[in-house]
């Protein structure tokens, strides 16, 4: 097949190959997009209300990219040796996640300075964020679904 704008030396499309980490792109897209508007709720915050709503804003922030981060991070490791394995551990991860998050809402309690409509208004923001930067990243990166097993008989033979 030859390439249209020739960007190949030789005019030919190549086939190229999944992404080689996709959990990381995926988490930097969601860190960076959800990061942005947090700081832009934590300006507000601190001009509105002052600066415990900046705190509570970005603390809301903090605990929702921890939650959605150790996934992927857990996704990337755990996918680089059983890339069939990854979506198990994604569930096995969710599990101690939700867990560990309550222990941390109901155990510690809510500090004197946190406003609750802020920390509430940015976490429930950043999840709705970071869900569809997941989905838009994710639907970006390129899977390998079958290995393709080299043809020798057709090396340096001419195509008709």
């Amino acid at each position: 097949m030859r390439s249209e704008d020739g960007s190949r030396s030789g005019g030919y499309l190549t086939p190229s190959g999944p992404t080689a980490a996709p959990w990381l792109g995926i988490l930097r897209a969601a860190f960076l997009l959800t990061g942005a508007a947090a700081v832009l709720a934590a300006a507000a915050a601190a001009v509105l209300t002052g600066p415990g709503a900046a705190a509570s804003s970005l603390l809301g922030w903090f605990l929702i990219a921890a939650f959605f981060g150790i996934s992927l991070l857990v996704g990337h490791f755990v996918g680089r040796s059983n890339p069939s394995g990854a979506i198990g551990m994604f569930v096995v991860t969710y599990a101690i996640k939700v867990v560990g998050f309550a222990v941390i809402l109901f155990g510690l309690g809510a500090p004197e300075w946190l406003h609750r409509e802020w920390f509430a208004l940015t976490a429930v923001g950043a999840v709705v964020l970071w869900q569809a930067a997941e989905v838009r990243a994710y639907s970006r990166t390129r899977h390998l679904i079958y290995a393709d097993i080299p043809d020798e008989t057709t090396k340096g033979a001419g195509h008709a």
